[in-house]
């Protein structure tokens, strides 16, 4: 049986193979991060919000959300769900709330400020959030939209949590 730093390892590189295959690089969730945190935490750079984001990637609560939202994506693209699944994530039916509510989830292990972050950024759809939310491209990014500004809210989670150790990462 894997250690459980060994299955930490094993789904972070599945994420992260995951993100990259549906075209997510940290650095898009980086730019999010820097977005939302620019007046909050001064000298926020890539590779600081890059940090916090591996914090919350990290998080096994959150790996799991991430996992399955990416995985229902996938099955609905190649369209192997059933009947009124398929159709709803094709659709990406507006009176389906379970893919925001996974990504609340998600933000909420980083608290309030990850919830605000997480509406704010989910209704402006900003940088690779209004690529994947994107109908014309064929794709279905029905939870990874959510998903992805729900890791980028909870790195501004950890930022605001772990102030002392983020303002001497920025002295550094």
């Amino acid at each position: 049986m894997k250690s459980f730093a060994e299955q930490d390892k094993e789904y972070y590189e599945h994420i992260i193979r995951n993100l990259k295959n549906r075209g997510v690089k940290l650095e898009d969730i980086a730019e999010i991060v820097i977005f939302l945190e620019k007046d909050y935490v001064p000298g926020l750079d890539t590779d600081i919000s890059i940090y916090a984001i591996n914090k919350v990637l990290h998080k096994r609560e959150a790996q799991n959300a991430i996992m399955t939202g990416i995985e229902l994506d996938v099955l609905a693209e190649k369209g192997l769900l059933s009947g009124p699944m398929q159709r709803i994530m094709r659709t990406d039916e507006s009176t389906y709330g379970i893919d925001e509510n996974m990504a609340i989830t998600l933000a909420s292990l980083y608290g309030s400020v990850s919830v605000t972050n997480y509406g704010y950024v989910d209704k402006l759809k900003h940088g690779i959030l209004a690529k994947l939310n994107d109908k014309s491209t064929g794709k279905i990014n029905v939870f990874l939209d959510d998903l992805v500004g729900a890791i980028a809210a909870g790195a501004c989670g950890w930022l605001a949590h772990n102030e002392s150790v983020v303002k001497e990462m920025i002295n550094k």
